[in-house]
Parts: C-alpha cells; structure tokens; sequence
C-alpha cells in the first residue's frame, strides 16, 4: 500500500463512518432498542478511530519512508474496520448474534496493527 492509498482508504473509511454514525443516530435508533444502539455506536467509534490512524499511517509514509511494515499496520487496520465495526453494525442492524464470532478476530487485526505499529518505531 502506498501512501496516496492509505490517504485515499482513510478518506473512504472516514466518509463511511461519518454516514453511519449518522444513520444510527437518525434512522436505526427509530428502529431498534438502546441496547442494539450503543452496538452501533461502538462499531462507528472503532471505525472512526482506526480511519484516523490509517490517516496518520498515510501521512507517517510520507514524512519517514523508511519506517518498514507501515503498510501492513494500514492493512491490519482496514482488517479491523472490516471485520471489528462490520459485524457489529450487522449485529446491531439485524440481530443476528452469531456475527458476534468475527468481531474478535476484527479486535485482533486492531492488535496486530497497534503492535507492528510499535515494532515499525522500535526499528527506526
């Protein structure tokens, strides 16, 4: 991934969890329980905080080209969005529960993005 990737990814990702927020706010919370709210709004706050990071990443790979594995972190990152926010806002939307079994896998690409975030600085 390059950083003009990761930039164009962080502004999807980010236009994306700015319609969601919106949309739970405003049309789910209509039709589903508080319980099934605060889901969602869990799932647009992961998504939210990880499209700022995949944003800092793009920016990271400009500004020190040299720091290795900076595209791997983005790439966890959007795993995390995909998987983490993804099953949550189904779950949230619909009811089913056992999408709830993907949400950690989604937690732990988070992980591995955080940790080879570290490892990228700890090589610099």
């Amino acid at each position: 991934m390059s950083s003009r990737v990761a930039l164009l990814i962080a502004a999807l990702t980010l236009f994306v969890a700015v319609a969601a927020g919106a949309f739970g706010a405003h049309t789910l919370a209509k039709q589903v329980g508080p319980e099934r709210i605060a889901v969602w709004q869990t799932a647009v706050q992961y998504h939210a905080w990880h499209g700022l990071a995949i944003f800092g990443i793009g920016l990271l790979m400009r500004i020190a080209p040299e720091l290795r594995g900076l595209a791997a972190v983005a790439w966890c990152f959007v795993a995390g969005i995909v998987m983490f926010s993804g099953s949550l806002y189904l779950l949230a939307a619909t009811g089913m529960t056992g999408l709830g079994l993907i949400t950690p896998v989604g937690g732990i690409a988070f992980l591995a993005g955080w940790a080879t975030l570290a490892w990228a600085a700890l090589r610099a």
